[in-house]
C-alpha cells in the first residue's frame, strides 16, 4: 500500500492524522490482507479498494461522530464488529474513546484480539459473543452504538436499545436504502437527529450516516401504553 494513496483519502475528509496514526491504518489493514487469505474475514481485496471501502469509509464518519460525542472519553459499542470496522480506524484517531468490538464468530474476534495487542490499542476491548448477551451484562453502559452493514436499520435499533445509556446515540452506516429502512422505523420511539451524506474520495458508491436517539418517555406515556 502507498502512504500518498491514503494520505490522498485522509486530506479528502479534511482530517488531520498523525504520522503514527497513518502506519498503525497501514499496518491493520496489511494484517487484515494476510489473515484474509486464510480466515475470510471480509469479501473486499486489493490495495485501492481496501483504503477506499475500509479505511476511508470508516473514519469518514468521524466528523460527524465529535459533534455528537463531546465528553471526554465516551464508551462505543460496535456491533456485529468483523474484521475491525468501522471501529479499530476509531479507535486508532481517537484515542481517548474507548470501543468495545462486539463479534460472536470466533475466527474474527481471534482476528480483533490480534491487532488490540499488534497495535497497542489499550482503548478497544473484544467481546466474544452475541449483541443480545452483552446486552444483558452491559444493560444501559454506553454512549453511543455504530454499526457498518451489520443488518437492517430497525434490528439494529432493536438491539442497540438496551446497550444504550439514557441519552445515548446510535449511528448507523447506511447505502442507498436508508429512506426504506428509515420508514420502517417507530417514530414513536426514535428520533432522527441527521441523514448525512459521507464523501468518500474517489468513490462512486453512495455512503450516509443516520443519527437516532430513542424518544424519552414521560412516565405518564408509559403508563398509558401499558393500560
Amino acid at each position: 500500500m502507498t502512504e500518498d494513496l491514503l494520505e490522498h483519502g485522509i486530506a479528502g475528509l479534511g482530517l488531520k492524522l498523525s504520522n503514527a496514526n497513518i502506519e498503525d491504518l497501514e499496518l491493520f489493514l496489511q494484517e487484515m490482507s494476510r489473515w484474509n487469505q486464510v480466515h475470510n474475514l471480509t469479501a473486499i481485496e486489493g490495495e485501492h479498494d481496501s483504503v477506499r471501502l475500509h479505511l476511508i469509509d470508516s473514519i469518514a464518519v468521524l466528523p460527524i461522530m465529535r459533534r455528537y460525542l463531546q465528553m471526554s472519553s465516551p464508551k462505543i459499542a460496535d456491533l456485529g464488529s468483523g474484521g475491525g470496522l468501522p471501529a479499530i480506524p476509531i479507535a486508532i484517531i481517537q484515542s481517548e474513546w474507548h470501543l468495545a468490538l462486539i463479534e460472536a464468530i470466533r475466527k474474527k474476534t481471534a482476528f480483533l484480539q490480534h491487532i488490540r495487542g499488534k497495535l497497542k490499542l489499550k482503548n478497544i476491548d473484544v467481546l466474544a459473543d452475541r449483541v443480545e448477551n452483552v446486552a444483558m451484562q452491559q444493560s444501559g453502559q454506553f454512549d453511543a452504538v455504530i454499526s457498518r452493514a451489520f443488518t437492517n436499520l430497525s434490528r439494529f435499533l432493536e438491539l442497540s436499545l438496551p446497550l444504550l445509556k439514557s441519552d445515548g446515540i446510535v449511528f448507523a452506516m447506511k447505502a442507498k436504502r436508508a429512506e426504506e429502512e428509515l420508514s420502517a422505523v417507530c417514530k414513536n420511539d426514535w428520533q432522527l437527529l441527521a441523514d448525512e451524506a459521507l464523501c468518500i474520495p474517489n468513490l462512486s458508491v453512495e455512503r450516509r450516516l443516520l443519527v437516532l436517539s430513542p424518544v424519552r418517555k414521560s412516565t405518564s406515556t408509559i403508563s398509558s401504553e401499558l393500560t
